[in-house]
């Protein structure tokens, strides 16, 4: 994006700041059900600063503009917000505040907060955020970023999107829509809630056990509900007969998705209204009417749609097969015809072989998240995405990073390897091989129940540590069953509360890496499924299934670093793996894959 444009929308949100008196107008990335990853209508950080990463946020002052953004696109955020003027905030790092915290001391230093306001739309803010900025008059109503874009002509924003709904049958969820909506009216009761509002679209996609594609990559579909004792409102425009047929007889009335603010407004006065101040947001809790009794606390669905049951255990099982096999019959066309050069591939060529390859997979719907295929230096930028400008041709060197994951009946998968493609030095294996100790001996954890991911993240970085190194992202996060890639409250990570602990039935990524800046990426992801082990007197003790069915790179193991119980984990796994996935391959390809596979 050329810098002209970014300069010329940045001056006109600032005088519409200007008119409005507004001092710091935020723009969070955002759409008004706050999920992480968002359709193009709603890409409104893309269009003022040319940041195209999943994590931000932007603030403008009258004075500069600033982007916050997390280790995952720290490189990335330098390079597209080089000569645009915004500054990039390091979320995390030394000396950087949150944004909260800039706001405040802004208004504190400018000696503005009976003059001015901070503005931005309530839609996109959640409850949990706005309240931070307590003592700050707030302008919530102006969606100044927005009608920027919408009077747009030559740069026509992109429009609402609302794609057709389908049903995921109970034969894969293992519950019925009916069931859920009785459980979530027990927590109700608990609660002493008379009303629950929802506005996380997954959340309600697992609820409803409906499916769609307004979002890319993630199966939700734009949509609200208010639940009740004796009732349950979808608030969606519906044109498909027998989706309607279908709520209908799950009890659930289907109203227009633009009546979703006005129906809040009429709840009786002295009711109890639960939301959840993480996800709802301002505008939603500015509706509720005063003479209510607002119920702030976490959103009960999360925990349920975590906690996979046996059926959906068994489906994502076979999902992680066909994505073996898949993968693997990729790993193996890299390795005898692209490293060979009998064919010629780049990092988007690659990724697009890829998909052909699960596409040949029953039920197979799509892709999980946009693919990563990051040739040697690339592979430092940890969420990198190629383009046209960016797009490498793949040579007999370095390493080949490639993060990719499929959507199916069966469930959701999320891959990581990083595989050689030419000579390596004694350095990158080191890393490679530190790196795959963290992802085995993290999925080989026993642990009692009562532990959150931070507890059991040191057993993926220990390795590096040892090194002196370590990796600037989180070891995993929860996953969805045919739902969002990224799912909490389960994740891996240095730093977590208490509501991440861990139960039986949650599929969690193990995804330790190293990325030296400039040079190389490695990342080797599995999924996970935590289980139920023995219990004692000292209580439940816990587990981890590993349900990813493709081999490491033998090429990159520096075996004098592994301890023998390395070697059993790996030589296990492997075993695992060729019994999983051999009889589905070609004789070529299951000759190599017992190669590879072979105990070390």
């Amino acid at each position: 994006m050329q810098k002209k444009q970014i300069d010329i929308r940045l001056s006109q949100l600032k005088s519409a700041m200007n008119d409005s008196d507004i001092a710091v107008y935020i723009i969070p990335m955002n759409d008004y059900h706050g999920s992480e990853y968002i359709g193009e209508h709603f890409k409104l950080i893309r269009y003022f600063s040319g940041f195209t990463g999943s994590a931000g946020t932007l603030i403008v002052t009258q004075e500069e503009s600033y982007l916050w953004t997390d280790g995952r696109y720290f490189l990335q955020a330098g390079q597209q917000l080089s000569g645009t003027g915004i500054k990039l905030q390091k979320m995390g790092e030394k000396d950087v505040p949150t944004i909260s915290e800039f706001v405040l001391s802004y208004f504190e230093k400018k000696g503005i907060r009976e003059q001015m306001a901070v503005g931005f739309d309530g839609r996109l803010m959640s409850v949990s955020f706005a309240d931070k900025l307590e003592g700050l008059r707030i302008v919530s109503d102006k969606d100044l970023a927005g009608d920027i874009w919408n009077f747009d002509e030559e740069n026509r924003r992109p429009d609402f999107p609302m794609q057709p709904v389908w049903r995921l049958d109970t034969a894969y969820t293992g519950v019925s829509a009916t069931e859920k909506l009785s459980q979530l009216r027990a927590d109700m009761k608990k609660e002493g809630a008379d009303v629950f509002l929802l506005s996380t679209l997954d959340d309600i996609a697992w609820l409803t056990n409906l499916r769609g594609s307004d979002i890319a990559y993630n199966p939700v579909f734009l949509s609200y509900m208010i639940i009740t004792g004796d009732r349950a409102v979808l608030y969606r425009d519906i044109e498909e007969e027998e989706i309607c047929f279908y709520l209908e007889v799950c009890g659930i009335e289907v109203r227009p998705y633009g009546d979703f603010y006005k129906d809040i407004a009429q709840i009786p006065e002295n009711m109890s209204v639960w939301i959840d101040a993480e996800s709802a947001s301002r505008r939603m809790a500015e509706a509720i009417p005063s003479g209510c009794k607002k119920l702030v606390g976490s959103n009960p669905i999360m925990l349920r749609k975590a906690i996979k049951n046996e059926t959906e255990a068994e489906h994502i099982r076979n999902a992680h097969i066909k994505d073996g096999v898949a993968v693997t019959k990729f790993l193996y066309w890299l390795k005898t015809n692209v490293r060979s050069r009998k064919e010629y591939a780049t990092e988007i060529s690659a990724a697009e072989k890829l998909i052909q390859f699960r596409g040949q997979q029953e039920h197979y719907l799509g892709e999980s998240f946009a693919p990563i295929v990051a040739f040697a230096d690339h592979g430092a930028i940890v969420h990198y995405s190629a383009n046209e400008a960016t797009d490498t041709e793949l040579k007999p060197e370095s390493f080949l990073l490639v993060d990719t994951g499929g959507h199916y009946l069966e469930g959701t998968t999320d891959i990581t390897r990083t595989i050689v493609m030419g000579a390596l030095t004694d350095a990158q294996k080191r890393h490679y091989t530190a790196v795959l100790q963290g992802n085995l001996r993290l999925a080989n954890a026993y642990f009692k129940k009562g532990l959150t991911g931070a507890n059991l993240d040191y057993l993926a970085r220990e390795p590096l540590y040892r090194q002196g190194l370590d990796f600037n992202h989180g070891t995993g996060h929860g996953v969805g069953y045919l739902l969002n890639v990224h799912e909490g409250p389960n994740a891996f990570r240095m730093r977590q509360d208490a509501k991440g602990m861990f139960e039986a039935g949650m599929v969690t990524s193990d995804e330790p890496g190293f990325y030296p800046e400039g040079q190389y990426g490695i990342r080797l992801e599995n999924l996970i499924l935590c289980r139920e082990a023995e219990k004692t007197e000292y209580g439940q003790f816990l587990c981890f299934e590993t349900l990813t069915m493709v081999p490491f790179d033998p090429e990159a193991i520096d075996i004098q670093m592994f301890t023998e119980e390395d070697k059993k984990l790996l030589n296990a796994y492997h075993r695992k793996v060729y019994e999983a996935i051999a009889d589905k391959l070609t004789v070529s390809e299951r000759e190599w894959l017992s190669q590879v596979t072979a105990p070390i």
